[in-house]
């Protein structure tokens, strides 16, 4: 059934999505049958088992990929190519190594033929406000893996995207920078307005994000559960509420992962 949480329009609208590819062996379905709505301003959280689907799913919003099956919208306008409305993040930083960080982060802005001394102005506020104040001049490389995240957000930012869709984007960094990272991104979901896509494996990052949690089957990826996370920010992993949550969809998952593992010895 396709999910109802607002009256009011949803920014995206996912209706009977599926994504399937042929190869040497046969049909490989992604996803079947997705419906979901997100709304303006809403942190949406997709988890699920390895091969699940939830990356094919970001990318098809992105509009990287094309829908096999069913209609994808953003904004009210069916999405068929990438749009400056919608920014993505990937688990790599993806910044060019022979850009500095300030070119980096107005990259798409230069392409729209904006003069220098705008996207300079611009690229030295967007780096202030996540962190990187000092850091216009210098190499992507010389930045650690939490600041390269910082920039990369910051380029998406700079296009003013309506949707922010983030394919495991802390999943390379380790645990204090990723907590670091996932209370940073919280402030600049705040601070941009922008509704929030985030793929994750990790059901305490999911806990710890959204406002609803999008569970996946194992594949053909389909949606098994929407779980919404009625808790006050900041949050605190060590409260009861915050473990049943967890307890909660670890309890959804764990048939998924068994089935997922069992497909790939099978493939193996």
């Amino acid at each position: 059934m396709l999910d109802t949480i607002s009256a009011k329009a949803p920014l995206v609208v996912c209706r009977g999505v599926g994504k399937s590819w042929e190869t040497k062996g046969g049909t490989v379905t992604a996803l079947d049958g997705i419906d979901l709505l997100v709304d303006r301003r809403e942190f949406v959280v997709f988890l699920g088992p390895s091969g699940c689907g939830k990356s094919t799913l970001l990318y098809l919003i992105a509009g990287l990929e094309a829908v096999t099956s069913g209609t994808i919208t953003s904004g009210g306008l069916e999405v068929k190519v990438p749009g400056t409305d919608r920014g993505l993040i990937f688990q790599e930083s993806s910044l060019f190594p022979w850009m500095s960080v300030g070119e980096n982060v107005t990259f798409g802005l230069k392409l729209r033929g904006m003069k220098p001394e705008e996207r300079r102005g611009i690229a030295n506020e967007l780096l202030r406000k996540v962190g990187l104040g000092d850091a216009a001049d210098k190499r992507p490389d010389q930045l650690s893996g939490g600041m390269r995240q910082r920039a990369a957000m910051a380029r998406a930012l700079a296009l003013r995207p309506e949707v922010l869709l983030l394919d495991e984007p802390f999943a390379a960094l380790d645990v204090q920078t990723r907590s670091k990272m996932q209370d940073f991104l919280i402030e600049v979901w705040r601070d941009s307005g922008a509704s929030m896509l985030f793929v994750t494996h990790h059901i305490d990052e999911a806990v710890g994000l959204a406002d609803r949690v999008v569970v996946f089957t194992s594949r053909p990826g389909r949606i098994k559960s929407i779980v919404p996370v009625d808790l006050p920010r900041p949050r605190d992993p060590r409260s009861p509420e915050f473990h049943a949550l967890s307890d909660h969809l670890t309890d959804l998952l764990r048939d998924e992962v068994d089935r997922a593992f069992a497909e790939q010895e099978r493939v193996r």
